[in-house]
Protein backbone atom coordinates (compact mmCIF):
# COMPACT_ATOMS: atom_id res chain seq x y z
CA UNK A 1 0.00 0.00 0.00
CA UNK A 2 2.84 2.41 0.92
CA UNK A 3 4.60 1.52 -2.63
CA UNK A 4 1.43 1.99 -4.58
CA UNK A 5 0.38 5.37 -2.94
CA UNK A 6 4.03 7.01 -2.88
CA UNK A 7 4.22 6.03 -6.74
CA UNK A 8 0.73 7.95 -7.63
CA UNK A 9 2.33 10.54 -5.81
CA UNK A 10 5.29 10.73 -7.60
CA UNK A 11 3.58 10.12 -10.63
CA UNK A 12 1.22 13.34 -10.13
CA UNK A 13 4.56 15.56 -9.41
CA UNK A 14 6.21 14.20 -12.86
CA UNK A 15 3.22 14.57 -15.04
CA UNK A 16 2.07 18.24 -12.85
CA UNK A 17 -1.25 16.31 -12.71
CA UNK A 18 -4.27 15.72 -10.11
CA UNK A 19 -3.95 12.39 -7.56
CA UNK A 20 -7.20 11.39 -9.83
CA UNK A 21 -5.23 11.69 -13.18
CA UNK A 22 -2.20 10.24 -11.54
CA UNK A 23 -4.34 6.76 -10.67
CA UNK A 24 -5.95 6.45 -13.89
CA UNK A 25 -2.16 7.22 -15.60
CA UNK A 26 -1.09 4.14 -13.24
CA UNK A 27 -4.08 1.92 -14.09
CA UNK A 28 -3.11 2.66 -17.95
CA UNK A 29 0.10 1.58 -17.83
CA UNK A 30 -0.98 -1.60 -16.33
CA UNK A 31 -1.37 -4.58 -19.16
CA UNK A 32 -5.03 -6.44 -18.85
CA UNK A 33 -3.80 -9.52 -18.56
CA UNK A 34 -4.22 -11.52 -15.92
CA UNK A 35 -7.28 -8.74 -14.97
CA UNK A 36 -4.35 -6.33 -13.50
CA UNK A 37 -5.87 -3.32 -15.57
CA UNK A 38 -9.68 -4.30 -14.21
CA UNK A 39 -8.27 -4.47 -10.80
CA UNK A 40 -6.24 -1.59 -10.43
CA UNK A 41 -9.40 0.48 -11.86
CA UNK A 42 -11.58 -1.12 -9.50
CA UNK A 43 -9.60 -0.51 -6.08
CA UNK A 44 -9.24 3.61 -8.09
CA UNK A 45 -13.59 2.93 -7.72
CA UNK A 46 -13.41 2.07 -4.20
CA UNK A 47 -10.30 3.68 -2.46
CA UNK A 48 -9.45 6.39 -4.82
CA UNK A 49 -11.66 9.49 -3.47
CA UNK A 50 -10.36 8.86 0.07
CA UNK A 51 -6.81 8.56 -1.33
CA UNK A 52 -7.01 12.36 -2.74
CA UNK A 53 -8.58 13.72 0.17
CA UNK A 54 -5.86 12.68 2.35
CA UNK A 55 -2.98 13.50 -0.28
CA UNK A 56 -4.30 16.58 -1.14
CA UNK A 57 -4.31 17.21 2.95
CA UNK A 58 -0.87 16.44 3.21
CA UNK A 59 -0.62 13.87 4.94
CA UNK A 60 2.17 11.13 3.68
CA UNK A 61 1.63 7.48 2.47
CA UNK A 62 2.12 5.77 5.82
CA UNK A 63 -0.78 8.31 7.06
CA UNK A 64 -3.44 6.95 3.79
CA UNK A 65 -2.56 3.34 4.45
CA UNK A 66 -3.11 3.26 7.89
CA UNK A 67 -6.15 5.57 8.00
CA UNK A 68 -7.39 3.41 5.26
CA UNK A 69 -6.89 0.25 7.20
CA UNK A 70 -4.13 -1.25 4.52
CA UNK A 71 -1.92 -1.47 7.37
CA UNK A 72 -2.70 -1.67 10.86
CA UNK A 73 -0.62 -1.37 13.86
CA UNK A 74 -0.79 -4.54 16.37
CA UNK A 75 -0.97 -3.75 20.08
CA UNK A 76 2.66 -3.10 22.09
CA UNK A 77 3.91 -3.17 18.39
CA UNK A 78 6.40 -0.01 17.17
CA UNK A 79 4.58 2.21 14.76
CA UNK A 80 6.28 0.90 10.97
CA UNK A 81 6.59 3.59 8.87
CA UNK A 82 8.96 4.53 5.65
CA UNK A 83 8.42 8.01 5.74
CA UNK A 84 9.17 10.47 8.82
CA UNK A 85 6.59 10.35 11.38
CA UNK A 86 4.38 13.52 11.57
CA UNK A 87 5.39 16.71 13.41
CA UNK A 88 2.05 16.43 15.39
CA UNK A 89 1.81 12.91 17.48
CA UNK A 90 0.36 10.05 15.14
CA UNK A 91 -2.25 9.35 17.25
CA UNK A 92 -3.12 12.88 16.62
CA UNK A 93 -2.07 12.93 12.77
CA UNK A 94 -4.31 8.96 12.48
CA UNK A 95 -7.94 10.55 14.03
CA UNK A 96 -7.32 14.00 11.38
CA UNK A 97 -7.03 11.64 8.50
CA UNK A 98 -9.71 9.83 9.41
CA UNK A 99 -11.80 12.53 9.86
CA UNK A 100 -11.01 14.07 6.88
CA UNK A 101 -12.21 10.55 4.79
CA UNK A 102 -15.47 10.00 7.12
CA UNK A 103 -17.67 11.32 5.11
CA UNK A 104 -16.01 9.36 2.30
CA UNK A 105 -17.26 5.72 1.25
CA UNK A 106 -13.95 4.50 0.87
CA UNK A 107 -14.71 3.37 4.60
CA UNK A 108 -17.27 1.00 4.64
CA UNK A 109 -15.12 -1.83 2.22
CA UNK A 110 -13.33 -4.14 5.19
CA UNK A 111 -10.34 -4.90 4.59
CA UNK A 112 -9.43 -7.27 7.45
CA UNK A 113 -8.00 -10.76 6.60
CA UNK A 114 -8.67 -9.99 2.90
CA UNK A 115 -6.16 -10.11 0.05
CA UNK A 116 -6.31 -9.47 -3.49
CA UNK A 117 -6.62 -12.76 -3.75
CA UNK A 118 -10.07 -12.65 -2.35
CA UNK A 119 -11.32 -10.31 -5.75
CA UNK A 120 -13.71 -13.03 -7.70
CA UNK A 121 -11.74 -12.71 -11.09
CA UNK A 122 -8.27 -13.08 -9.45
CA UNK A 123 -8.77 -16.18 -7.72
CA UNK A 124 -8.45 -18.50 -10.08
CA UNK A 125 -5.13 -17.02 -11.25
CA UNK A 126 -3.91 -16.93 -7.65
CA UNK A 127 -4.70 -21.12 -6.98
CA UNK A 128 -2.76 -21.89 -9.82
CA UNK A 129 0.28 -19.81 -8.64
CA UNK A 130 0.06 -21.41 -5.46
CA UNK A 131 -0.42 -24.71 -6.33
CA UNK A 132 2.89 -24.60 -8.45
CA UNK A 133 5.03 -22.75 -6.07
CA UNK A 134 3.19 -25.81 -3.31
CA UNK A 135 4.19 -28.58 -5.77
CA UNK A 136 7.06 -27.02 -7.61
CA UNK A 137 6.32 -28.76 -10.69
CA UNK A 138 4.56 -27.55 -14.14
CA UNK A 139 0.80 -26.58 -13.65
CA UNK A 140 0.32 -27.64 -17.53
CA UNK A 141 2.03 -31.04 -17.97
CA UNK A 142 -0.22 -33.07 -19.92
CA UNK A 143 1.90 -36.27 -19.61
CA UNK A 144 2.61 -35.61 -16.05
CA UNK A 145 6.84 -36.09 -16.54
CA UNK A 146 7.56 -32.65 -14.43
CA UNK A 147 8.16 -31.08 -17.94
CA UNK A 148 6.28 -28.47 -20.07
CA UNK A 149 5.49 -26.86 -23.33
CA UNK A 150 4.17 -23.47 -21.38
CA UNK A 151 7.04 -21.59 -19.94
CA UNK A 152 5.84 -20.10 -16.80
CA UNK A 153 4.14 -21.28 -13.35
CA UNK A 154 6.77 -23.58 -13.27
CA UNK A 155 6.92 -24.05 -16.73
CA UNK A 156 10.26 -24.11 -19.15
CA UNK A 157 11.49 -21.09 -17.69
CA UNK A 158 12.30 -23.34 -15.00
CA UNK A 159 13.34 -26.57 -16.52
CA UNK A 160 14.11 -27.53 -19.88
CA UNK A 161 10.84 -27.52 -22.33
CA UNK A 162 8.77 -30.89 -23.19
CA UNK A 163 9.06 -31.85 -26.24
CA UNK A 164 6.00 -33.79 -26.45
CA UNK A 165 3.64 -33.40 -23.57
CA UNK A 166 1.61 -36.22 -24.62
CA UNK A 167 4.55 -39.07 -24.28
CA UNK A 168 5.70 -39.04 -20.71
CA UNK A 169 8.47 -41.63 -22.06
CA UNK A 170 9.92 -37.76 -23.58
CA UNK A 171 11.30 -35.58 -21.68
CA UNK A 172 15.24 -33.24 -21.50
CA UNK A 173 18.04 -35.50 -19.80
CA UNK A 174 17.09 -39.14 -20.52
CA UNK A 175 19.51 -41.83 -22.40
CA UNK A 176 18.44 -41.46 -25.85
CA UNK A 177 15.93 -44.57 -26.65
CA UNK A 178 17.21 -46.32 -29.60
CA UNK A 179 19.62 -43.63 -30.29
CA UNK A 180 16.45 -41.36 -31.21
CA UNK A 181 16.37 -42.92 -35.00
CA UNK A 182 12.87 -42.53 -34.86
CA UNK A 183 11.88 -39.78 -32.30
CA UNK A 184 13.87 -36.91 -30.60
CA UNK A 185 13.03 -38.90 -26.88
CA UNK A 186 15.30 -36.28 -25.14
CA UNK A 187 14.28 -33.43 -26.67
CA UNK A 188 17.91 -32.35 -27.34
CA UNK A 189 16.66 -31.19 -30.94
CA UNK A 190 18.93 -34.46 -32.32
CA UNK A 191 17.41 -37.36 -33.62
CA UNK A 192 16.97 -39.21 -37.22
CA UNK A 193 19.78 -40.94 -39.02
CA UNK A 194 22.58 -39.53 -41.49
CA UNK A 195 21.17 -40.43 -45.00
CA UNK A 196 24.77 -40.85 -46.16
CA UNK A 197 25.64 -43.97 -44.29
CA UNK A 198 22.53 -44.86 -41.98
CA UNK A 199 24.07 -43.88 -38.87
CA UNK A 200 21.91 -42.41 -36.24
CA UNK A 201 22.72 -38.86 -35.23
CA UNK A 202 22.39 -39.00 -31.60
CA UNK A 203 24.92 -42.47 -31.86
CA UNK A 204 27.42 -40.19 -34.20
CA UNK A 205 27.48 -36.93 -32.29
CA UNK A 206 26.80 -37.77 -28.53
CA UNK A 207 28.27 -41.74 -27.87
CA UNK A 208 30.55 -40.72 -25.52
CA UNK A 209 30.56 -36.94 -25.17
CA UNK A 210 29.17 -37.72 -22.03
CA UNK A 211 26.20 -35.50 -22.04
CA UNK A 212 24.80 -34.32 -18.22
CA UNK A 213 22.16 -31.69 -16.76
CA UNK A 214 22.56 -29.30 -14.48
CA UNK A 215 20.10 -28.78 -11.57
CA UNK A 216 20.06 -25.90 -9.12
CA UNK A 217 18.36 -26.79 -5.74
CA UNK A 218 18.21 -23.27 -4.39
CA UNK A 219 16.54 -20.33 -2.97
CA UNK A 220 15.31 -16.84 -4.57
CA UNK A 221 18.68 -15.70 -4.89
CA UNK A 222 18.91 -19.04 -7.66
CA UNK A 223 15.69 -18.59 -9.17
CA UNK A 224 16.58 -15.08 -9.40
CA UNK A 225 14.19 -12.91 -7.69
CA UNK A 226 13.94 -9.58 -9.00
CA UNK A 227 11.56 -6.72 -8.76
CA UNK A 228 11.97 -3.80 -12.15
CA UNK A 229 12.93 -0.46 -10.57
CA UNK A 230 11.00 0.91 -13.16
CA UNK A 231 8.02 -0.35 -11.77
CA UNK A 232 8.97 2.17 -8.83
CA UNK A 233 10.03 4.68 -10.87
CA UNK A 234 7.68 7.48 -11.70
CA UNK A 235 10.21 9.65 -13.71
CA UNK A 236 10.85 6.57 -16.04
CA UNK A 237 7.14 4.86 -16.00
CA UNK A 238 5.86 4.15 -19.40
CA UNK A 239 2.96 1.69 -20.86
CA UNK A 240 6.13 -0.17 -21.40
CA UNK A 241 7.31 -0.66 -17.88
CA UNK A 242 4.84 -3.01 -16.79
CA UNK A 243 5.03 -5.33 -20.24
CA UNK A 244 6.66 -8.32 -18.10
CA UNK A 245 4.69 -7.99 -14.79
CA UNK A 246 1.76 -10.90 -16.06
CA UNK A 247 4.80 -13.28 -16.73
CA UNK A 248 6.68 -12.31 -13.40
CA UNK A 249 3.80 -12.81 -11.66
CA UNK A 250 3.22 -16.74 -12.83
CA UNK A 251 6.77 -16.89 -11.93
CA UNK A 252 6.61 -16.00 -8.41
CA UNK A 253 8.66 -12.43 -9.26
CA UNK A 254 11.35 -14.95 -10.09
CA UNK A 255 13.40 -14.77 -13.67
CA UNK A 256 14.78 -18.30 -14.03
CA UNK A 257 15.10 -17.90 -17.49
CA UNK A 258 17.79 -15.26 -16.80
CA UNK A 259 19.49 -16.94 -14.22
CA UNK A 260 23.42 -17.31 -13.61
CA UNK A 261 22.78 -21.10 -13.38
CA UNK A 262 19.82 -22.19 -15.76
CA UNK A 263 19.08 -19.02 -17.59
CA UNK A 264 18.55 -19.75 -21.02
CA UNK A 265 17.99 -15.93 -22.61
CA UNK A 266 20.98 -13.81 -23.27
CA UNK A 267 21.41 -11.50 -20.57
CA UNK A 268 20.03 -7.75 -21.38
CA UNK A 269 22.98 -6.51 -19.29
CA UNK A 270 25.78 -5.16 -21.09
CA UNK A 271 28.47 -8.13 -19.55
CA UNK A 272 28.71 -11.18 -22.35
CA UNK A 273 29.03 -13.48 -19.54
CA UNK A 274 26.59 -16.39 -19.97
CA UNK A 275 25.09 -19.24 -17.48
CA UNK A 276 26.48 -21.93 -16.28
CA UNK A 277 23.34 -23.65 -18.63
CA UNK A 278 24.87 -22.02 -21.63
CA UNK A 279 28.18 -22.71 -21.30
CA UNK A 280 27.73 -26.60 -20.66
CA UNK A 281 25.51 -26.51 -23.78
CA UNK A 282 28.18 -24.99 -25.50
CA UNK A 283 30.67 -27.03 -24.30
CA UNK A 284 28.29 -30.03 -25.78
CA UNK A 285 25.06 -29.86 -27.81
CA UNK A 286 23.66 -32.68 -26.57
CA UNK A 287 23.51 -31.04 -22.92
CA UNK A 288 20.46 -29.00 -25.14
CA UNK A 289 17.74 -28.06 -22.96
CA UNK A 290 18.78 -30.25 -19.79
CA UNK A 291 18.09 -27.70 -17.18
CA UNK A 292 16.43 -27.87 -13.65
CA UNK A 293 15.87 -24.96 -11.88
CA UNK A 294 14.50 -26.16 -7.94
CA UNK A 295 14.41 -23.03 -6.31
CA UNK A 296 11.93 -21.72 -4.06
CA UNK A 297 11.29 -17.86 -2.67
CA UNK A 298 12.11 -18.19 1.50
CA UNK A 299 13.92 -22.06 0.55
CA UNK A 300 16.51 -23.73 3.11
CA UNK A 301 17.80 -26.43 4.23
CA UNK A 302 15.17 -27.06 6.45
CA UNK A 303 11.88 -27.02 3.96
CA UNK A 304 13.99 -28.29 1.08
CA UNK A 305 12.21 -31.37 1.38
CA UNK A 306 8.98 -29.79 0.85
CA UNK A 307 10.00 -29.46 -2.44
CA UNK A 308 13.00 -31.63 -3.90
CA UNK A 309 10.52 -34.14 -5.15
CA UNK A 310 9.99 -32.10 -7.60
CA UNK A 311 13.60 -32.52 -9.37
CA UNK A 312 13.23 -35.34 -11.95
CA UNK A 313 15.88 -37.52 -12.84
CA UNK A 314 15.67 -41.51 -13.15
CA UNK A 315 18.40 -42.89 -12.07
CA UNK A 316 18.43 -46.28 -14.89
CA UNK A 317 17.17 -43.95 -17.92
CA UNK A 318 18.57 -40.67 -17.30
CA UNK A 319 22.25 -38.84 -18.01
CA UNK A 320 24.08 -38.16 -14.80
CA UNK A 321 23.46 -34.15 -13.28
CA UNK A 322 25.53 -31.88 -11.84
CA UNK A 323 24.06 -30.44 -8.75
CA UNK A 324 25.00 -27.38 -7.08
CA UNK A 325 23.34 -26.58 -3.48
CA UNK A 326 23.04 -23.56 -2.71
CA UNK A 327 21.01 -22.12 0.08
CA UNK A 328 22.84 -18.91 0.30
CA UNK A 329 20.75 -17.10 2.66
CA UNK A 330 17.55 -18.36 5.06
CA UNK A 331 19.45 -20.36 6.95
CA UNK A 332 20.62 -17.47 9.17
CA UNK A 333 18.01 -14.48 7.21
CA UNK A 334 14.88 -14.25 8.91
CA UNK A 335 12.49 -11.02 9.19
CA UNK A 336 12.27 -11.94 13.15
CA UNK A 337 13.10 -8.72 15.12
CA UNK A 338 15.89 -11.19 17.10
CA UNK A 339 16.56 -13.35 14.32
CA UNK A 340 19.51 -15.19 16.26
CA UNK A 341 17.09 -17.67 18.01
CA UNK A 342 15.42 -18.93 14.37
CA UNK A 343 19.10 -19.27 12.90
CA UNK A 344 19.82 -23.02 11.78
CA UNK A 345 22.86 -24.56 13.69
CA UNK A 346 25.58 -26.05 12.38
CA UNK A 347 24.32 -29.40 13.89
CA UNK A 348 21.01 -29.04 12.83
CA UNK A 349 22.55 -27.60 9.14
CA UNK A 350 24.72 -30.85 9.19
CA UNK A 351 21.15 -33.06 9.82
CA UNK A 352 19.63 -31.62 6.74
CA UNK A 353 22.45 -31.26 4.59
CA UNK A 354 22.81 -35.35 4.75
CA UNK A 355 19.23 -35.71 4.37
CA UNK A 356 19.07 -34.03 1.32
CA UNK A 357 22.26 -35.87 -0.03
CA UNK A 358 20.51 -39.21 0.35
CA UNK A 359 17.42 -38.20 -1.55
CA UNK A 360 20.51 -37.33 -4.14
CA UNK A 361 22.17 -40.58 -3.78
CA UNK A 362 18.95 -42.20 -3.97
CA UNK A 363 17.69 -40.15 -7.59
CA UNK A 364 20.83 -39.03 -9.27
CA UNK A 365 22.01 -41.86 -12.21
CA UNK A 366 25.91 -42.69 -11.33
CA UNK A 367 28.56 -41.12 -12.79
CA UNK A 368 27.03 -37.07 -10.85
CA UNK A 369 28.60 -34.59 -9.34
CA UNK A 370 27.01 -32.24 -6.51
CA UNK A 371 28.85 -29.25 -5.42
CA UNK A 372 27.55 -27.52 -2.15
CA UNK A 373 27.78 -23.57 -1.87
CA UNK A 374 29.02 -21.72 1.10
CA UNK A 375 26.96 -18.53 2.19
CA UNK A 376 28.01 -14.87 1.59
CA UNK A 377 29.42 -12.75 4.24
CA UNK A 378 26.46 -9.97 4.08
CA UNK A 379 27.22 -7.77 5.91
CA UNK A 380 28.79 -5.88 1.99
CA UNK A 381 24.95 -4.84 1.57
CA UNK A 382 24.56 -2.53 4.75
CA UNK A 383 28.11 -1.57 3.92
CA UNK A 384 27.25 -0.31 0.26
CA UNK A 385 23.40 0.75 0.68
CA UNK A 386 22.52 1.90 3.26
CA UNK A 387 22.93 5.92 2.80
CA UNK A 388 21.96 5.47 -1.09
CA UNK A 389 18.72 6.41 -2.00
CA UNK A 390 16.19 3.35 -3.14
CA UNK A 391 14.27 3.90 -6.35
CA UNK A 392 11.71 4.90 -4.59
CA UNK A 393 13.71 8.03 -2.85
CA UNK A 394 15.23 9.16 -5.79
CA UNK A 395 12.71 11.93 -6.96
CA UNK A 396 12.25 13.81 -3.85
CA UNK A 397 15.92 12.21 -1.86
CA UNK A 398 13.67 11.28 0.63
CA UNK A 399 13.81 7.37 0.72
CA UNK A 400 17.36 5.85 1.45
CA UNK A 401 17.77 1.92 2.19
CA UNK A 402 18.58 2.41 5.85
CA UNK A 403 14.65 3.44 6.32
CA UNK A 404 13.43 0.85 3.73
CA UNK A 405 15.83 -2.03 5.87
CA UNK A 406 13.98 -0.53 9.19
CA UNK A 407 10.65 -0.25 7.36
CA UNK A 408 10.28 -4.08 6.29
CA UNK A 409 12.20 -5.00 9.44
CA UNK A 410 9.27 -3.15 12.00
CA UNK A 411 7.17 -4.83 9.63
CA UNK A 412 8.93 -8.10 10.12
CA UNK A 413 9.06 -9.23 6.26
CA UNK A 414 12.39 -8.01 6.20
CA UNK A 415 14.37 -10.69 3.76
CA UNK A 416 17.34 -10.30 6.21
CA UNK A 417 17.04 -8.77 9.22
CA UNK A 418 20.26 -9.87 10.24
CA UNK A 419 22.23 -8.70 7.65
CA UNK A 420 19.93 -5.13 6.69
CA UNK A 421 19.61 -3.41 10.18
CA UNK A 422 21.72 -0.51 11.61
CA UNK A 423 22.70 -2.91 14.52
CA UNK A 424 26.68 -3.89 13.75
CA UNK A 425 26.71 -6.39 16.68
CA UNK A 426 23.75 -8.23 14.97
CA UNK A 427 25.36 -7.54 11.20
CA UNK A 428 28.41 -9.54 12.57
CA UNK A 429 27.05 -12.24 14.44
CA UNK A 430 24.98 -13.18 11.31
CA UNK A 431 28.49 -13.60 8.98
CA UNK A 432 29.68 -15.15 11.90
CA UNK A 433 26.72 -18.20 11.66
CA UNK A 434 27.18 -17.87 8.00
CA UNK A 435 30.60 -19.37 7.66
CA UNK A 436 30.21 -21.28 10.59
CA UNK A 437 27.57 -22.71 8.40
CA UNK A 438 29.71 -22.52 5.16
CA UNK A 439 32.67 -24.65 7.37
CA UNK A 440 29.89 -27.09 8.40
CA UNK A 441 29.37 -27.53 4.47
CA UNK A 442 32.85 -28.11 3.78
CA UNK A 443 33.45 -30.61 6.46
CA UNK A 444 30.32 -33.13 4.37
CA UNK A 445 31.71 -32.36 1.51
CA UNK A 446 35.59 -33.90 3.15
CA UNK A 447 34.22 -36.44 5.09
CA UNK A 448 30.92 -38.03 3.29
CA UNK A 449 31.48 -40.55 0.40
CA UNK A 450 28.18 -41.20 -1.95
CA UNK A 451 28.03 -44.14 -4.44
CA UNK A 452 26.29 -42.16 -7.15
CA UNK A 453 27.86 -38.76 -7.02
CA UNK A 454 31.17 -37.01 -6.10
CA UNK A 455 30.82 -34.11 -3.60
CA UNK A 456 32.54 -31.00 -3.29
CA UNK A 457 32.62 -27.64 -1.61
CA UNK A 458 32.91 -23.99 -3.18
CA UNK A 459 33.00 -20.75 -1.67
CA UNK A 460 30.56 -18.20 -2.38
CA UNK A 461 32.93 -15.61 -3.50
CA UNK A 462 31.36 -12.61 -3.58
CA UNK A 463 34.24 -10.50 -2.05
CA UNK A 464 36.18 -11.97 -5.77
CA UNK A 465 33.06 -10.48 -7.98
CA UNK A 466 33.03 -7.40 -6.55
CA UNK A 467 36.66 -6.89 -6.85
CA UNK A 468 36.20 -8.19 -11.10
CA UNK A 469 33.25 -5.59 -11.50
CA UNK A 470 35.43 -3.03 -10.12
CA UNK A 471 38.12 -3.91 -12.26
CA UNK A 472 35.74 -3.27 -14.89
CA UNK A 473 35.13 -0.06 -13.36
CA UNK A 474 31.99 -0.66 -11.99
CA UNK A 475 30.72 -0.37 -7.74
CA UNK A 476 30.18 -2.64 -5.63
CA UNK A 477 26.57 -1.53 -5.14
CA UNK A 478 25.95 -1.90 -8.59
CA UNK A 479 26.08 -5.72 -8.10
CA UNK A 480 22.85 -5.95 -5.72
CA UNK A 481 19.29 -5.98 -7.01
CA UNK A 482 18.05 -2.19 -6.09
CA UNK A 483 14.29 -2.63 -5.16
CA UNK A 484 14.83 -5.11 -2.32
CA UNK A 485 18.19 -3.88 -1.70
CA UNK A 486 19.45 -7.75 -0.94
CA UNK A 487 19.36 -10.26 -3.67
CA UNK A 488 22.51 -10.53 -6.42
CA UNK A 489 21.13 -8.78 -9.64
CA UNK A 490 21.39 -10.32 -13.24
CA UNK A 491 25.26 -8.75 -12.99
CA UNK A 492 25.89 -10.89 -10.28
CA UNK A 493 24.76 -13.50 -10.95
CA UNK A 494 26.35 -13.78 -14.41
CA UNK A 495 29.92 -12.94 -13.02
CA UNK A 496 29.40 -15.53 -10.18
CA UNK A 497 28.72 -18.22 -12.92
CA UNK A 498 31.86 -17.42 -14.46
CA UNK A 499 33.48 -17.46 -10.80
CA UNK A 500 32.40 -20.94 -11.12
CA UNK A 501 33.07 -22.06 -14.69
CA UNK A 502 36.39 -21.00 -13.77
CA UNK A 503 37.39 -22.78 -10.69
CA UNK A 504 35.47 -25.91 -11.77
CA UNK A 505 37.86 -26.30 -14.85
CA UNK A 506 40.93 -25.76 -13.04
CA UNK A 507 40.32 -27.76 -9.96
CA UNK A 508 37.50 -30.45 -10.89
CA UNK A 509 37.31 -30.61 -15.03
CA UNK A 510 35.92 -33.98 -14.60
CA UNK A 511 32.59 -32.70 -13.47
CA UNK A 512 31.85 -30.37 -16.72
CA UNK A 513 32.35 -33.11 -18.94
CA UNK A 514 34.45 -33.16 -22.20
CA UNK A 515 34.15 -30.81 -25.40
CA UNK A 516 32.46 -32.32 -27.51
CA UNK A 517 34.30 -32.34 -31.43
CA UNK A 518 31.13 -32.68 -33.11
CA UNK A 519 29.29 -29.49 -31.93
CA UNK A 520 29.81 -27.88 -35.51
CA UNK A 521 28.57 -30.71 -37.16
CA UNK A 522 25.32 -30.43 -34.77
CA UNK A 523 24.69 -26.69 -35.34
CA UNK A 524 25.15 -27.63 -39.16
CA UNK A 525 22.62 -30.58 -39.28
CA UNK A 526 19.98 -29.18 -36.58
CA UNK A 527 20.77 -25.36 -36.44
CA UNK A 528 20.93 -23.26 -33.08
CA UNK A 529 18.00 -23.86 -31.39
CA UNK A 530 17.80 -21.07 -28.95
CA UNK A 531 18.81 -22.65 -25.95
CA UNK A 532 15.32 -24.08 -24.57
Amino acid sequence: CVLVVSVVEQLAQVHNSTIQASMERLCSYLPKKLFLKTTCYLMVHKFGSGIIKLLEAGMNADVVCHTLEFCKQNTGQPQCHLYPLPKESWKFTLEKARQIVKKSSTMQYPRSGSDICSLPFLAKICQKIKLSITNSVPYKDVDSDKYSVFPTLRGYHWRGRDCDDSDKTVYPGRRPDNWDIHRDSNCNGIWGKDPKDGIAYEKKFCEGSQPRGIILLGDSAGAHFHIPPEWLTASQMSLNSFFSLPMAITNELDWPQRSGVTGFLDSTSRIEEKSIYLRLRRRNHCNHRDYQNISRNGASSHNLEEFIKSLSRNQLLDHPAIVIYAMIGNDVCNGQTDPVPRMTTPEKLYSNVMQTLKYLNSHLPNGSHVILYGLPNGTFLWDNLHNRYHPLGQLNKDVTYAQLYSFLGCLQVSPCSGWLTSNRTLRTLTSERAEQLSNTLKKISTSEKFTNFNLFYMDFAFQEIIEEWRRRGGQPWQLIEPVDGFHPNKVASFLLAENFWKKVQLQWPQVLGKENPFNSQIEQVFGDQGGH
